[in-house]
């Protein structure tokens, strides 16, 4: 069994203390339980697939959706980046993630909020915005439905933008607002400005250089296949694959 686990003994040790406590009766194995969530989500299997090592299907599927709509994931996540804070140069961007026919079939229930899944000329794709810390960590994510424009998504994180000395984002996040935002915020912004401005932009293009940490950011999370096609209906589900796979890529 020890072959098929993902998490180390410590590396659990950092995850308890932002595990929900535990109410009744004692929970299943938290690291036999994670590893099998993770098994899942990497290779982008049915839950039904888990290997017997891992435990019943249910009890793993069960512990994803609770810990899910809680928003357990996202905010392990964010409590890991925080130990750890780099954050003098951030940036901004944002990809498509293919939506696969399970996730966008079937009439919503009235009322519903949505599944954040937007017709595009690649098809139905949900768009994730994001925000690494200077060595390409992400630390910031938000998603939208994939016709959403950046600047949604920019709306979206400045609140919870971290102090930072300089942030680098392409030229598709020239506004004069963003600009006066991140100004306003202590922020340095290093963006090339649209083709369409009269007044030429003047921008740091070395530092510039450094934005491709975001693009391979990018590239390692869709490594997980629940990631770079999305197969869950719930966004909230969703995010919480994103958020899972950040954690264990980039923070643990």
């Amino acid at each position: 069994m020890s072959n098929l686990y993902w998490l180390t003994e410590a590396q659990m040790q950092r995850l308890r203390p932002l595990f929900p406590k535990s109410r009744g009766r004692a929970r299943v194995d938290d690291r036999r339980v994670l590893s099998g969530i993770i098994f899942l989500n990497r290779n982008g299997l049915r839950w039904c697939d888990a290997p017997a090592e891992y435990g019943p299907p249910k009890t793993l599927y069960n512990r994803w959706k609770r810990w899910s709509d809680m928003g357990v994931f996202a905010r392990i996540m964010m409590g890991l980046a925080e130990q750890a804070p780099d954050n003098k140069t951030i940036s901004i961007d944002a990809t498509y993630l293919k939506a696969h026919r399970t996730a966008s079939s079937l009439r919503l229930k009235k009322g519903g909020g949505g599944r954040l899944i937007g017709l595009t000329k690649g098809g139905m794709n949900t768009k994730l915005h994001a925000i690494p810390d200077t060595s390409g960590r992400p630390i910031r994510l938000f998603i939208t439905a994939g016709q959403v424009s950046d600047y949604t998504g920019a709306a979206a994180l400045m609140n919870g933008l971290p102090e930072a000395e300089w942030l680098l984002a392409d030229r598709g996040y020239d506004a004069d607002w963003f600009r006066e935002t991140l100004v306003d915020k202590g922020t340095k912004p290093c963006t090339p400005g649209r083709k369409s401005r009269k007044k030429t932009i003047k921008y740091d293009k070395r530092r510039y250089k450094r934005r491709n940490r975001i693009e391979r950011m990018f590239g390692r999370l869709k490594d997980w296949r629940r990631v770079a096609t999305r197969y869950d209906r719930s966004p909230t589900v969703f995010l919480s694959a994103i958020a899972l796979a950040a954690t264990v890529i980039f923070w643990l």
